[in-house]
């Protein structure tokens, strides 16, 4: 009894025990949960959740979600890439806000840096980044808009408002007077390929390659700077799915028109002046205004991906319709491209594929018109009371809106784009990569004036033409990457391959006049009956460069880099005496702000590193393939064969031939400094000096030896010379409000330095024609000589007007006006500007750009500042102010400053908050106004006036082709479901 009353106590009291402790257990155990969001309140996907002090943890899920056991009373670790981590007592149903790590963002961002990629923070060469959120917004036409003044020392000139048109792109000022000055383009990994093979929208980010130590691994065409597109077709180690929908309606006006009289102003003069030959036609008509119209674009884009770790998909597909401000012109767009990725063999596997295609169909205009519209008498009217044109008669007095209207000018333009990559993980470390590409681009068009216009049509008896070209790039690239890390502080990749490039360019087209009917159009140019020898052409020629590249990175301890490349060409563009090239390059970082003797500025100094590089490209663009061979043209007198009892074209030489004909080269000193300050702060100090030797011209040469007077060879030096400052600052960071501002400005200066040897003598060689305006037959207004940048204006200064209202030139002692040095079409300084605001779910982007210490020739108004046009033409309003009664003459009186500062876009956007109670990620509505004002002293319509790639072909010239560039309104819709 005593031993079952003894056990019965022990019973309960180990009972007693045991409840204790399990309630002691169940206490100090819980279960945490929350979200982890970003400033705007978006879910951030795998950050990592822990318990401080322990290891483990989890990671948020595709909402941001987690869930977490860990004991009461424990504080949780939050932590992701590019925030600050967070610790928060552990709890239920928290809501836990991330702010971003500016410093920290910067050195993590991945960027492309050809045939790999690497982190921000240990690049040695000058490299800069631009990320989709922060590219040019509202409406785009051209890729190449993304980057306007969004890249210190990058110029992106769109020198007309016209829907099709293009833009130029410089890096660091040209580096050649006859080839290109474009840099070299890299999509997906695939170089040489065209930025608009790719829609704007699937744009995830943009590189560019500046120095020469960064660019030198693309060799023979990396001169001119290089830009890596990547596209959004990345995995991600969570499974993410997405249905996108982005679209907008736009309005577009003018922004500017010329001052010129109207009928009221002409009619004033003509009664002011006593002026009894002058005819009133009786009417009002505004020229400017009866070719332009208010211009509504549209564009939708639809996406759908589908992406994890293992595999993925990616698909989109763009409509564009953009009219252009003058009237029927304008440009539609079908785009759309598919990329997927799978994984296979554990993750040692990958490949990749994808295509892009678009297809462009515009409608030009004949730039002609211009000139009519400046021209024409503004009591004139634009039809007859029957409704047929008006015509006026005379030269260049040729009705406008009948040159616009009476003509069919129809345009296509497709680009396809296929690639393949296979990546195998070999060994630990060892990666092999194989490349290959088709790209496709083909243009036509078909012209016609019917035998009722008035330019050419009646002359011709109607006038129809066909174009076609066809390009193919074809492309093969194999490399292996081998990365390897020693003792936690050696950090080493070495990478070295191989590539194959064939560029083939072919076409034809054929012209007819003498039509009996215009039913017909272009479409049937046998109905033509007269035609020439020159009506018909077509061409074919092909190209092949084979590479061989290696780079080697070397990281120690994240303090000390160093990267070198070499690449070895093989072009079969050059003389047989330089078919092969060799691009080497060097570059060294050194991180101070982690070194002992900095620790002391580290409350305030985040990141602080030199950089410093050299190294030589080349240039191989532009060059046509057979330039350095003996080439026959049947352009010679036609002869009697007896044998065929006919008439024959001959043959004769058309170029000489010159094996020693090679790549201009690109020698290129690079010093960088990166810094952080305050976490707040970050920003990039640039010096460069390059120089480029053996540049191509074409000179004379003496016959004989030579059976053609002209050669193209390599003899010139140019050098450019600059600063870049770029800064980034984040401002304020709460969690209803960020305001965010970044700047970049750039200086360069230019000069050529040689252009003579002694076999090519070029002592000061005329450009910038000024043919076609009247008095100016055989004048020039640039040189291009040693000693002046290129698009130098050289001729008479002028000094004013006198009192007889003559020009006051400074003359010899023959009175002949003296020529000197005028400017430079090349602007001095690059300025770029944005602010990016957030207040709750509103958003605001201001982005402007502007140039600087360049001048502009105002062809249009020194054609226009001739008192001897009134009263038959129409002339600028300021003309009767100025006093001038003299000749025209070119002079500095109409080179004027070409500085402005563009407010490029303002984006006001709103995000519906609650959306994902009904199923849907985001709703964004926004409202974009584009080229609101531009700050100029100019007085012609626009100081952004085209630079191309030729000097001859007379850069920084405004000369009655300026397309008016427009003012535009949109209003889009961003759906994410």
């Amino acid at each position: 009894m005593k031993n079952k009353t003894i056990y019965t106590i022990c019973s309960l009291f180990t009972l007693l025990v045991l409840l204790g402790t399990s309630q002691n257990l169940l206490a100090q155990n819980i279960t945490a949960t929350g979200k982890v969001v970003d400033r705007n309140q978006e879910p951030l996907i795998g950050a990592n959740v822990k318990v401080t002090g322990t290891q483990g943890g989890t990671i948020t899920g595709l909402d941001g979600d987690f869930t977490l056991s860990c004991p009461q009373g424990s504080t949780l670790e939050i932590s992701f890439i590019g925030f600050i981590t967070q610790q928060v007592p552990a709890g239920r149903n928290l809501t836990i806000t991330m702010q971003e790590d500016a410093i920290a963002l910067e050195e993590t961002v991945i960027v492309g840096i050809g045939y790999g990629t690497m982190r921000k923070g240990d690049l040695t060469g000058s490299i800069a980044s631009v990320s989709a959120k922060d590219m040019k917004q509202g409406v785009i036409t051209s890729a190449e808009q993304l980057l306007q003044g969004k890249v210190a020392g990058l110029s992106v000139v769109q020198s007309s408002g016209a829907p099709e048109a293009g833009a130029s792109i410089r890096l660091r000022g040209g580096t050649s007077l006859s080839a290109s000055n474009g840099p070299l383009i890299v999509v997906d990994g695939i170089p040489g390929v065209d930025m608009n093979s790719v829609q704007p929208t699937e744009i995830l980010s943009i590189d560019v390659l500046k120095d020469a130590s960064a660019a030198a691994i693309y060799g023979s065409r990396g001169a001119n700077g290089v830009i890596i597109v990547t596209t959004n077709r990345t995995s991600t180690d969570t499974e993410q799915k997405s249905i996108q929908y982005n679209g907008y309606v736009a309005i577009g006006q003018t922004a500017k028109h010329m001052d010129l009289l109207s009928a009221n102003q002409w009619r004033a003069y003509v009664r002011d002046n006593n002026i009894g030959s002058a005819i009133d036609y009786g009417y009002d008509t505004d020229w400017q205004d009866e070719l332009e119209r208010t211009a509504i674009s549209h564009s939708h884009n639809v996406s759908i991906s589908n992406s994890k770790k293992e595999s993925g998909y990616r698909a989109s597909i763009t409509y564009q319709d953009n009219q252009g401000v003058i009237d029927r012109n304008d440009m539609n767009r079908l785009a759309g491209s598919l990329a997927a990725y799978q994984t296979g063999w554990d993750g040692r596997l990958r490949i990749d594929a994808g295509i892009n295609a678009n297809f462009d169909n515009w409608n030009p205009i004949d730039t002609r018109i211009f000139e009519r519209m400046a021209n024409m008498n503004p009591t004139f009217p634009v039809r007859n009371p029957d409704g047929s044109f008006a015509q006026i008669g005379g030269t260049n007095t040729e009705n406008p809106a009948e040159l616009n209207t009476n003509r069919t000018d129809d345009r296509k333009r497709h680009r396809f784009l296929g690639y393949g990559k296979v990546e195998l993980e070999l060994l630990k470390g060892l990666k092999g990569v194989a490349n290959g590409s088709y790209e496709y681009q083909s243009t036509e068009g078909g012209l016609y004036k019917p035998t009722y216009a008035q330019m050419e049509g009646q002359s011709e008896k109607g006038w129809g033409q066909r174009t076609h070209g066809e390009y193919t790039n074809q492309q093969l690239e194999a490399y292996l990457n081998y990365d390897v890390e020693l003792a936690e502080i050696h950090k080493l990749n070495v990478m070295g391959g191989y590539s194959y490039l064939k560029t083939t360019a072919e076409g034809f087209g054929s012209t007819r006049s003498g039509f009996d009917t215009d039913a017909f159009g272009y479409n049937n140019l046998a109905a033509g009956s007269d035609f020439r020898a020159t009506d018909v052409y077509s061409y074919k020629n092909e190209s092949k460069l084979i590479s061989f590249f290696g780079r080697v990175n070397y990281n120690l301890m994240g303090k000390y880099m160093l990267t070198a490349t070499v690449r070895h060409d093989g072009s079969s563009r050059f003389g047989a005496n330089h078919k092969w090239g060799t691009f080497p390059s060097v570059s060294l970082a050194w991180r101070l702000s982690d070194e002992a003797f900095m620790q002391g500025t580290s409350g305030w100094l985040n990141n602080l590193k030199l950089r410093a590089g050299y190294g030589v490209t080349g240039n191989q663009n532009g060059i046509d393939p057979y330039k350095s061979l003996a080439i026959l043209s049947a352009d010679g007198a036609s002869y009697y064969d007896a044998t065929t009892d006919s008439w024959k074209k001959s043959y004769v030489q058309a170029q000489n031939v010159n094996p020693d004909l090679k790549w201009e080269s690109t020698a290129q000193l690079n010093i960088g400094l990166d810094f952080g300050l305050l976490n707040r702060i970050n920003g990039t100090i640039e010096y460069y000096h390059k120089k480029t030797s053996d540049l191509l011209w074409t000179y004379p040469v003496p016959q004989p030896p030579y059976l053609v007077g002209t050669m193209l060879a390599n003899v010139g030096d140019l050098v450019n010379k600059g600063l870049e400052v770029t800064l980034n600052a984040n401002i304020l960071r709460q969690r209803d409000l960020t305001l965010d501002a970044n700047v970049s400005l750039a200086y360069n200066k230019q000069e050529i330095t040689k252009l003579s040897n002694d076999t090519y003598q070029a002592v000061g060689l005329q450009a910038g024609s000024l043919h076609g305006l009247r008095g100016m037959s055989g004048q020039y207004s640039q040189i291009i000589k040693e000693g002046y940048p290129a698009g130098a204006f050289y001729g008479p200064k002028c000094n004013g007007i006198d009192a007889d209202g003559k020009y006051i030139i400074n003359r010899d002692e023959d009175g002949n006006p003296i020529s000197e040095y005028l400017g430079s079409a090349m602007p001095k300084f690059n300025l770029g500007v944005g602010i990016n605001l957030t207040y709750k779910d509103f958003d605001l982007a201001v982005a402007g750009y502007g140039m600087f210490g360049q001048k502009v020739l105002n062809a249009t108004r020194m054609a226009m500042f001739d008192p001897t046009r009134l009263p038959a033409q129409n002339v600028p309003d300021d003309l009767l102010t100025s006093g001038i009664k003299d000749d025209l003459i070119f002079s500095s009186y109409f080179i004027e400053k070409g500085d402005f500062f563009r407010l490029q876009s303002v984006t006001l956007g709103y995000t519906l908050p609650g959306v994902k109670k009904i199923g849907l990620q985001k709703i964004r509505f926004y409202l974009t106004g584009e080229n609101l004002f531009c700050l100029s002293g100019y007085s012609g319509i626009d100081p952004e006036v085209s630079i191309p790639d030729n000097v001859l072909d007379g850069p920084g010239i405004d000369w009655f082709n300026s397309y008016p560039r427009p003012r535009t309104y949109s209003i889009g819709v961003n759906i994410s479901f």
